[in-house]
């Protein structure tokens, strides 16, 4: 095993200085040695193609009903093809299209990520709210959650006035590099709500403060590192297209403490004030750290380089959905997707255990026709009782190449895992 070391990155001009964890290499981390869990049923598979709407699954948020836990619901993006809610059986109880392109030569609404706002008044009425970021125009938008209504729980108050987060002009829209990852979170002291949003192809996190008016008002930016020195005195930066910087998308708040933990997908796991103050920290690196790569324009991936051992041993690129799983005496885990190698790793949510890593899973097939995770993006998770479905509360993970399927299409979907099994694999 390699000794600790330090190494430099550079945010916003500052150098900070970060321990590189010793590690293990690549090859001895045995697939089988995570424990298994099986879901216990899976949403309608959904079509990344212009049969289905450009519909591909990516991000689900658990909306827990209070007056009948029962009738809880999962909302989820499905990129071109909106939003989708689903019931606890798995099963699609309304459809929401993102928005058509404003100009023929305008992208469309894409849905990206999604995330649940509590208790929030908007205009004369406190609800709960879904906050997605629309990817393809830039902005969020913002969902009532009624659910008393059965047919139509969501209900659509964006603020059609709300300004692109990121891009200055339709042009700048066009380009793409626009409001990407997504965490809500309130804070307990103040009470007021915010989002916190990662640009596309970018290192840049905004946060937004949530009016009243359903609409949000930038409050300050922050961008992580995209070079890195390295132990052996090199300067490292994630292998991309052309133009590209690695971009963070998965995203949670931890409320409890305003701790912001994002996913840097080709880097790892950065902790930082969930107001963008303070110094962001490393807590864990994806085993491809250090590698250098060469972009192939002729097959557009990149070609790596020999592995330098300055990577971590738990997460493979992508790093994906973070969610944070909560206990009721303040203990928990943060849970992230590592979307490399099929699996899921679980660091400790206590920062005076510097959010440890405490073992990892994976989510495999259950049966013929339901199948496990494979390059799982999105995840959430609510440890609390969903009525008699799932009394021990629900994970949610979102499954990147659905199967069965049908023969020639690319398919997505969601699984849901009883949190039961989750906390037993974890404890094993």
């Amino acid at each position: 095993m390699a000794q600790a070391s330090r190494a430099r990155v550079t945010v916003g001009g500052l150098v900070l200085a970060v321990t590189l964890a010793a590690v293990l290499p690549p090859s001895a981390v045995a697939a089988g040695e995570l424990p298994s869990v099986k879901p216990t049923t899976e949403t309608p598979a959904v079509y990344d193609d212009e049969a289905g709407g450009n519909a591909d699954a990516d991000d689900p948020a658990i909306w827990r009903n209070p007056a009948a836990p029962d009738r809880s619901l999962v909302v989820a993006t499905v990129k071109e093809g909106g939003l989708r809610v689903y019931d606890l059986d798995g099963r699609e109880v309304q459809s929401i299209p993102a928005p058509k392109a404003p100009g023929s030569d305008d992208a469309p609404g894409r849905f990206n990520n999604v995330d649940l706002v509590h208790r929030m008044k908007v205009g004369s009425r406190v609800s709960d709210l879904a906050v997605a970021s629309d990817r393809g125009r830039d902005r969020l938008r913002i969902y009532r959650i009624d659910g008393g209504n059965a047919g139509a729980p969501l209900t659509d108050i964006t603020d059609p006035s709300a300004p692109a987060i990121f891009s200055a002009s339709p042009e700048e829209i066009n380009e793409q590099r626009t409001a990407y990852g997504l965490a809500t979170w309130t804070d307990p002291s103040s009470g007021r709500s915010y989002a916190v949003v990662s640009q596309r192809e970018r290192t840049a996190l905004s946060l937004l403060e949530l009016t009243a008016g359903a609409g949000g008002s930038k409050v300050r930016t922050l961008a992580l590192p995209s070079q890195f020195r390295l132990p052996n005195g090199k300067s490292w930066t994630p292998c991309g297209e052309p133009g590209e910087l690695p971009q963070i998308e998965g995203m949670v708040v931890d409320p409890a403490n305003g701790t912001l933990y994002a996913g840097q997908e080709d880097v790892g796991i950065w902790r930082v004030d969930a107001d963008l103050e303070g110094t962001p920290k490393l807590i864990d690196k994806v085993r491809e750290y250090g590698i250098p790569g060469t972009y192939d324009e002729a097959t557009e991936e990149c070609v790596p380089g020999s592995d330098p051992g300055y990577g971590g041993t738990r997460l493979s690129a992508d790093v994906e959905g973070l969610t944070l799983l909560k206990e009721r005496d303040g203990d928990g885990y943060l849970l992230a997707s590592s979307q490399g190698d099929n699996s899921f790793a679980a660091y400790d949510r206590e920062l005076g255990d510097d959010n440890e890593y405490e073992g990892g899973f994976r989510v495999i097939a259950a049966s013929a026709t339901l199948d496990g995770t494979e390059e799982s993006d999105g995840a959430a998770v609510l440890n609390e009782p969903l009525g008699s479905k799932y009394p021990n509360g629900l994970l949610v993970v979102q499954d990147g190449a659905d199967k069965p399927g049908e023969p020639g299409r690319d398919a997505t979907n969601f699984k849901f895992v009883d949190l039961k099994r989750v906390l037993d694999a974890l404890d094993d």
